[in-house]
């Protein structure tokens, strides 16, 4: 990785770090992202007893640690394996990869600009630090077209050639799903009421798509970047299409499939 932070972490914070070496009563890391390194004590490690440190790290692995305490004058960093959550591991894990994808786009644009990607990743950094904690938040702000980088600082014909390089790699895949809305009322304003259900229904997510199929069946479309949202909306849209059913209408809300699209 080319992304190094100054200074020192602050306590509470969540790390990577590589072990680099093992004692038999502590563990020590260096931290990835900082130019430091740290101590993990045995206690520190895992809850309960530990006969051998090697049954839980191993030199050269990549672990992430949670900030006890810092000692700046001495230089001293002491962390935490075992207080770091399966939540908190796994939002690290993916703000590196996030990370490493954003430098790898940098890197290969460096190739097609046929310049040194630690060269072309400081040109480009000086100018985006001054606002982003990393590279692949600001990226992220391109795509959503909530910055340009150009008026970050960055040259006209450069912030071009990365724009294009960001939006292609960086934009969010759609995760798709396609149901089946059948509505069918033998009330006097049946028409009418169909009308609203629908109306009510693509209020629900601008990223909702309704066709007519015939015979009171619908086609829907839900499209969002993540299955999460997709099933927010889709549960919203049942409580919309449940509040049509009365006495003399009936309203059914299915499924069809799933499918993740670049």
């Amino acid at each position: 990785m080319f992304y190094k932070r100054q200074g020192y972490p602050e306590e509470d914070e969540v790390v990577l770090c590589k072990v680099s070496k093992i004692f038999p009563n502590a563990v020590f890391v260096d931290l990835l992202e900082f130019n430091s390194s740290g101590i993990v004590h045995i206690s520190e490690v895992s809850p309960g007893r530990i006969r051998n440190l090697r049954d839980f790290v191993a030199v050269d692995r990549q672990i992430v640690c949670k900030i006890l305490r810092v000692d700046r004058e001495k230089g001293h960093i002491d962390l935490s394996l075992r207080r770091v959550n399966s939540t908190q591991r796994r939002e690290k894990l993916d703000e590196i990869k996030q990370e490493i994808k954003a430098e790898q786009l940098v890197s290969n644009l460096a190739a097609k600009l046929k310049r040194k990607p630690e060269e072309l990743y400081k040109e480009i950094g000086q100018k985006i630090f001054k606002d982003y904690s990393h590279l692949s938040l600001c990226f992220k702000d391109v795509v959503s077209d909530e910055v340009d980088l150009e008026k970050l600082g960055i040259d006209k014909t450069l912030a071009k050639e990365l724009t294009e390089a960001v939006i292609e790699k960086f934009k969010p895949k759609k995760i798709e799903m396609d149901g089946e809305i059948r509505l069918q009322t033998y009330t006097n304003d049946g028409i009418e009421k169909i009308k609203m259900t629908l109306a009510a229904v693509e209020k629900v997510s601008p990223t909702i798509r309704l066709s007519y199929l015939g015979a009171g069946r619908y086609k829907l479309r839900i499209e969002e970047v993540d299955y999460k949202e997709v099933e927010k909306t889709y549960r919203l849209v049942e409580e919309v299409v449940s509040k049509f059913v009365d006495k003399v209408s009936t309203a059914i809300v299915e499924r069809q499939k799933a499918a993740e699209e670049e």
